[in-house]
């Protein structure tokens, strides 16, 4: 039983050697241990909350609704192909980037006013972290689930 939890742990540890994971580490730690003495441990905590309650969702939903994993796989593979066609063209890339910049300069119009910082904002940071990179780690994060959840 011990072995398992340790492996299960150390596969949800390497699972920040993710491609998309790694290059952005140094920036969000070292931000974040800039705006509390423990914001990088409120990072992690709203990090391991998010993976664990999207893990959560997607299994029970998927289960419920019978989702074939194939089709998911699939769907997947072509969204990535879709955004990375789009981010090769530099003409489609400045239309995307007028379309989404007035919503990103709404959506931080709305945040400011919260004023949230230091270690709250580092967990909230570690929550939407969770949510955005969740479809990158996700085969490392679900194979470490489902060995912990086997208990072998």
């Amino acid at each position: 039983m011990f072995v398992t939890v340790a492996l299960a742990a150390l596969a949800g540890s390497l699972s920040i050697l993710s491609p998309c994971v790694l290059p952005l580490v140094p920036i969000v730690v070292g931000t974040a241990a800039t705006r509390h003495r423990f914001g990088p441990v409120a990072l992690a905590a709203g990090l391991a909350l998010s993976f664990t309650a999207i893990g959560l969702f997607v299994a029970t939903a998927g289960f419920a609704l019978g989702v074939d994993g194939g089709a998911i796989r699939l769907a997947g593979a072509v969204a990535m192909v879709a955004i990375g066609a789009l981010l090769l063209l530099p003409t489609l890339q400045g239309r995307l980037t007028g379309v989404l910049e007035p919503l990103g300069v709404r959506l931080e119009r709305g945040l400011a006013w919260t004023g949230v910082g230091g270690s709250t904002g580092s967990f909230g940071v570690g929550l939407l972290l969770g949510a955005v990179w969740s479809p990158c780690v996700g085969p490392t994060l679900g194979a470490a689930s489902l060995l912990a959840a086997r208990g072998k």
